[in-house]
């Protein structure tokens, strides 16, 4: 409270003193905060704010971790008729709202019209929900802890997948981008959005059971645990917030059980879906830090990734396994500005359980500073009992990347710029038929990678998917390849790839069995794939939901989603591209939202459902 009340007395002068104190450098353009994406917000705080706030001779400046207390209406406001209105003239539009929407944590406007008593579709009553299949339900990233995103018994079969039709739609209301992946669950769907808010839907209809405000806004795919025993146990759904925040509520009415923050850091934040396992919460934190850090006015660079172990009855910390060592001050740049390093390593997937060796494996980023340490773009596996590091693969050495150090650099930049290339994507735990066991991941250049996680991650094959005439095409940071992940069904693994393609490739030797075009040339598809017995589903930046076979990759089904709906709870809703998130699949339908718009301009708000006709 404290902190609110000094950031609001000061708040004019001091947002004001940054915006006319630090310019963009060449090298940090106006695109990064006016192509429409939440994302793009904290690049023009970096570019045009940062020159006072969080700097130590403008002691009057609130400090940004006040100001993202702050709500968007708030901040807009200030910029736009406030007393530093003068300064917000030199934004667009665009970056104003983008500006807000970053810092608070949601969509300007959000804050009441997401509230389920504000909309329509109520479900006529609540019963006591049933416990969790793990068999049929789709819980979290993937129906299980391996991260296969494979749903063995999905109650659809491929000869009905063809059929599929529009059940129903739900639209978020104020929402600027639909990223969260929806969790089904015991005949519910539980999703989380950019306004904050968090939702239990029925399956069958999409009628609305409760909503939840979090405190900012909910990427991460949400999942649904047992804690406690006897006449005190009850089902929690667990995820976490663009302000690193993880959360436990009780999955039957949406009531707050705890809320525990997982990391400081200003721009720390929960991207991925926690994975919950014999009552634990395996909890990833990401960041924003690289987005714009070569601005000189920014003391690059502090953030790094981790992941936490949680109690998932009480939020309590059980232990924090960090990517790399804690920075240190390295040298001050033209500008006076203290720099810092190392950083970067930020951990975009959800971690995958190892019950056999008792461990956690997941991948992490880039380095935001110069040299990379070797757990940078690596797979990183630590003890479950207490986070220490078991081992590591890295599978891009020397990647230190920050954003706006091309064409032209500053001395924030590495001293080597490294291609970007991220480990995005969830490792995939498969046992192959005779007992052998390997972990598969995918890079951003089009590599299939599997590690043995019985042998402290030996590499045991790897395959280039990409046909060799789109690998030319690709220069980083554009990889061509794997981002958000792929599926595996004991056989195969099958990905989307960002050059509009799609692959297969056998388990136990990497062979490419198949790799198809599906998608015009300069449109992404990879998102995140899903599969059932037969079929592989994959959305694309082109708002087309298709469904290929899994023996060759010909498409069996798809729906351009990139139009308006009616919707369920009578909001507005349309869909756009989809570029992270996968579609779900259980009980008979496939679920699906569409509107991705982190940094593009393809945005959305709404989740579809499908059944057969």
């Amino acid at each position: 409270m404290r902190k609110l009340i000094a950031a609001a007395t000061v708040l004019g002068a001091a947002l004001a003193c940054g915006l006319v104190a630090a310019q963009p450098p060449p090298s940090a353009p106006e695109a990064a905060g006016s192509g429409g994406g939440t994302e793009t917000g904290f690049a023009v705080f970096q570019t045009r704010c940062m020159g006072c706030h969080g700097n130590p001779n403008v002691p009057q400046a609130p400090q940004p971790s006040a100001i993202r207390q702050m709500s968007p209406e708030r901040i807009y406001a200030a910029l736009t008729t406030g007393p530093m209105q003068a300064q917000g003239a030199s934004l667009s539009e665009d970056q104003k709202k983008m500006l807000a929407a970053f810092m608070s944590g949601r969509p300007l406007g959000s804050t009441r019209s997401g509230d389920y008593s504000a909309m329509g579709g109520h479900c006529p009553s609540n019963p006591a929900m049933g416990a969790p299949d793990r068999a049929a339900d789709w819980n979290g990233w993937s129906p299980g802890v391996d991260n296969a995103r494979f749903q063995a018994r999905p109650g659809l079969t491929a000869a009905e997948v063809p059929h599929l039709k529009l059940k129903w739609a739900f639209g978020y209301p104020d929402g600027l981008s639909s990223y969260g992946q929806p969790t089904v669950v015991a005949g519910r769907v539980f999703v989380g959005t950019d306004t904050g808010y968090v939702y239990a839907l029925d399956a069958r209809t999409g009628c609305v059971y409760w909503s939840y405000k979090a405190k900012a806004a909910v990427r991460s795919a949400v999942t649904v645990g047992r804690i406690g025993s006897g006449a005190h146990a009850r089902y929690g759904l667990f995820f976490g917030d663009f302000q690193a925040n993880a959360y436990g509520l009780d999955a039957q009415t949406g009531r707050q059980l705890w809320v525990t923050r997982v990391d400081d850091h200003l721009v720390a934040r929960v991207t991925a879906g926690p994975t919950f396992y014999q009552g634990r919460l395996y909890v990833p934190v990401s960041s924003s830090e690289g987005f714009a850090a070569a601005t000189l006015d920014y003391p690059c660079c502090t953030s790094r990734g981790s992941v936490s172990a949680l109690d998932a009855a009480t939020g309590r910390k059980i232990w924090k396994a960090w990517t790399m060592p804690a920075p240190v001050p390295t040298r001050k740049n033209a500008k006076g500005v203290q720099l810092y390093g190392p950083g970067g390593g930020p951990v975009w997937n959800s971690p995958t359980v190892d019950p056999v060796r008792h461990a956690i494996y997941f991948g992490t980023g880039d380095a935001s500073t110069y040299p990379a340490p070797p757990t940078t773009d690596s797979v990183m596996a630590v003890d479950m009992a207490t986070g220490r590091e078991l081992w590591h693969y890295q599978t891009v050495a020397g990647d230190s990347f920050l954003g706006g150090c091309t064409p032209t650099r500053t001395e924030n930049c590495p001293a080597k710029l490294g291609p970007d290339f991220d480990i995005g994507n969830s490792p995939i735990l498969q046992t192959l038929p005779g007992g052998r066991r390997e972990l598969v991941v995918g890079t951003k250049d089009g590599y299939v990678l599997a590690l043995d996680p019985d042998r402290r991650g030996r590499l045991l094959w790897k395959v280039q998917t990409l046909a060799p005439e789109d690998k030319a095409r690709f220069r980083p940071p554009s990889g061509g390849g794997i981002y958000w992940g792929g599926a595996a069904d004991g056989s195969n693994v099958y990905y989307g790839l960002e050059a509009g393609a799609a692959a297969a490739v056998r388990l136990g030797d990497g062979k490419r069995l198949w790799y198809r075009r599906i998608a015009e040339t300069g449109e992404r598809t990879n998102a995140a794939a899903s599969a059932i017995p037969g079929v592989m589903f994959l959305g694309g930046m082109d708002g087309r939901l298709r469904a290929l076979a899994m023996d060759d990759g010909r498409e069996l089904w798809s729906f351009d989603t990139a139009r308006s709906f009616p919707t369920v709870n009578q909001v507005p809703a349309h869909g756009g591209g989809m570029g992270s998130a996968g579609p779900t699949v259980s009980g008979g339908m496939v679920f699906v939202g569409s509107g991705y718009a982190v940094v593009g301009d393809r945005s959305g708000n709404v989740l579809l459902a499908f059944a057969p006709d």
